[in-house]
């Protein structure tokens, strides 16, 4: 018993799920069964084709109310606008597995599990520690073990820098709901204006235009920069747009990224062989960066992503 003490305490939404589907019956499905709601999990579907998981997709989902572990959970239309709480996050293992809402889970995106949100919607997560936010798509239910409040993907906890620690105290604020499509552009955009007031973030979330301001770094290379002959001297966050096989190509999307900002190319090895990769930067800081990806988004780049690495 020990030992199974010790595994509900550190184990993250998923893996409870996994042992709630043998004995633990939803009242969210049907009275007679024992199935799972779906949580994501060991025992839910798997992605079986191969490629990028498909964005959206899944259904509106708010749900009656359920126990677990003898907590009772009480699923909502109308949830808190503002709860603190401790966050964990899960990931490798319930990778392209099917979410609460009908949507795959990709530990990549910016992503979330909440006991009592309606499914999907949009949340932004502060981590009290240092201040980092994020705003991430919540797309299935969990966690379910002592004062966690919210389940983050990996890719959020990575933003909110508390991977490696594993849990940390944030404050969640509910934005309103999400799209059932392809999101990457809004959340990306989203995510550019993170730390505007919650009142802006709301409007963003429904379509509404905000200014999302960008500072580059003082340092920062010529704009002119797009040259073949790697990133020079430098340091700082970058984002990388792409990756391209034929340097025709890269060099096209450089010129056309131009306007925005700084913006690079270099020649690197990989496993499929020569291939041209194209960043933006270097920014002051992270923050920074990050404002970058929703003018990226608009550009047509909503897959663009931070690195500090060249």
């Amino acid at each position: 018993m020990p030992v199974i003490s010790r595994w509900i305490k550190t184990a993250s939404l998923p893996a409870i799920a996994g042992v709630i589907a043998m004995g633990v019956a939803l009242s969210g499905c049907s009275s007679s069964s024992t199935k799972l709601d779906p949580f994501a999990g060991k025992g839910s579907p798997k992605y079986s084709k191969y490629g990028p998981l498909p964005k959206g997709g899944g259904r509106r989902h708010v749900g009656k109310p359920y126990t677990v572990a003898g907590r009772k959970f009480y699923p909502t239309s109308r949830p808190k606008p503002v709860q603190v709480g401790m966050a964990s996050w899960y990931g490798p293992k319930f990778h392209r597995r099917k979410t609460s809402n009908g949507e795959w889970f990709d530990m990549n995106y910016l992503s979330a599990a909440h006991p009592t949100m309606p499914l999907p919607s949009y949340a932004r997560v502060t981590n009290l520690s240092n201040g980092r936010t994020v705003v991430v798509r919540v797309n299935d239910r969990g966690p379910f073990v002592g004062t966690r409040i919210i389940d983050l993907s990996k890719a959020a906890a990575e933003r909110l820098d508390y991977r490696r620690k594993g849990k940390t105290r944030v404050k969640v604020e509910y934005l309103g709901p999400a799209p059932l499509g392809d999101d990457r552009r809004l959340l990306a955009r989203l995510n550019g204006i993170s730390d505007a007031p919650r009142g802006t973030l709301i409007a963003a979330a429904r379509g509404h235009a905000v200014d999302a301001p960008v500072r580059v770094a003082s340092r920062r290379a010529p704009e002119a920069d797009v040259t073949p002959a790697g990133y020079g001297s430098g340091s700082g966050y970058f984002v990388q747009v792409a990756a391209f096989s034929n340097p025709g190509n890269a060099r096209a999307t450089s010129e056309r990224l131009r306007h925005i900002g700084p913006v690079r190319m270099k020649r690197v090895e990989s496993s499929m062989g020569e291939l041209w990769r194209v960043r933006m930067g270097p920014f002051d800081s992270r923050a920074d960066a990050e404002r970058m990806l929703y003018r990226l988004a608009e550009a047509g780049h909503p897959d663009a992503r931070v690195t500090s690495a060249y």
